[in-house]
């Protein structure tokens, strides 16, 4: 766990994780508050916020009776939105520090093309 930031956006952040890496596949059950407290050995209900807040966002839904499982359509809803928080937390700074250096575009694309070779 980050220390930096809320074990309940932790939780959230893993079962994204899982749904996005197709190891939490859709209209699979996801794991239960107490699975994930006692995984993480933190408070059930920090672990059940994070849980809740899937539900809310659409992620999960309950089943009465059975727990909670992954929708239909979570996966692309999750990477949607994190291309979204990608685009701001990373493209634009950078577009923003490409301007103040004078780097075209097309500076810009070589640069990122030169780094992926290098992989």
């Amino acid at each position: 766990m980050d220390e930096g930031r809320p074990l309940f956006r932790q939780i959230t952040d893993q079962v994204e994780s899982s749904i996005i890496d197709g190891s939490l596949a859709e209209e699979t059950r996801a794991p239960s508050t107490n699975e994930l407290a006692a995984f993480h050995r933190i408070n059930p209900a920090t672990a059940a916020k994070g849980i809740n807040q899937l539900a809310d966002d659409g992620i999960l839904y309950k089943r009465r009776g059975i727990g909670m499982f992954v929708a239909t359509g979570a996966q692309a809803k999750i990477r949607q939105r994190r291309r979204e928080r990608f685009a701001h937390e990373y493209v634009h700074p950078l577009l923003v520090e490409a301007r103040k250096l004078g780097l075209s575009t097309e500076e810009l694309k070589s640069m990122i093309e030169s780094w992926e070779d290098q992989r």
